[in-house]
């Protein structure tokens, strides 16, 4: 009775603590939100109290030879499974990537599971309380550091001679590193499409540089993403 009281009061801690990191994924709305990770949590701390009993039951406890059953196994396939939740959390919005803060979310849940499963009441509170803290306080200091903006330009344009050098000239004078860039051209109506991917220092050097670009003769359009 006893053993079957600790076993739940395992399973109700890595619910809570699971819970708890998704609650600040929930405020933030993300997706994989507050029951997301109170599930990973919940059936990672399963799968190993599973994978102890699996022990018990199959093992050799005696040491006069291999034990047969591994309990580490269960646990590693954990690790390695939750990979795929996270992956679907992971979103390309144009030129930036959304989401690996919510997959490490996920990992970490699927860790404290583990831990409740395990046994461990001290540490699995406390990486809690360290996680949902840097959370919390890393964004603001986050927000303060100076960070460099991934931009995609795009523009549309009559096919000028060497259209696409003078754009090139002028990023080059706005100090932006060029990573790609995609050409596109209508033969018929005489028109055409660049985009560029490119690193700009700060947001207000985007602008300067979108206020350049319109200037050029023959620009149509300009979006910066």
């Amino acid at each position: 009775m006893e053993l079957k009281l600790e076993l739940i009061a395992r399973l109700i801690l890595a619910s809570f603590l699971g819970g708890f990191i998704g609650l600040e994924r929930e405020v933030h709305g993300r997706a994989a939100g507050f029951r997301t990770h109170l599930l990973v949590s919940l059936g990672s701390c399963l799968f190993v109290i599973t994978s102890i009993f699996f022990y018990e039951l199959y093992g050799n406890t005696s040491r006069t030879s291999p034990p047969g059953v591994d309990p580490g196994r269960v646990a590693a396939q954990v690790v390695t499974g939750i990979g795929f939740l996270g992956a679907g959390a992971i979103i390309r919005d144009r030129a930036s990537i959304r989401g690996l803060t919510t997959a490490a979310c996920l990992w970490i849940a699927a860790a404290i599971g583990l831990a409740c499963g395990i046994g461990l009441y001290v540490i699995a509170p406390f990486v809690t309380l360290l996680a949902v803290g840097s959370l919390l306080l890393l964004k603001k200091v986050e927000n303060r550091l100076k960070k460099d903006t991934y931009s995609c330009i795009k523009v549309w344009s009559d096919d000028i001679n060497n259209q696409m050098g003078k754009i090139e000239e002028l990023l080059a004078d706005c100090q932006s590193k060029l990573f790609n860039a995609i050409v596109e051209k209508d033969v018929k109506n005489r028109e055409i499409f660049l985009a560029f991917e490119t690193k700009l220092g700060t947001r207000e050097a985007a602008d300067k540089l979108l206020g350049k670009i319109v200037g050029i003769t023959g620009v149509r359009k300009v979006r910066i993403e």
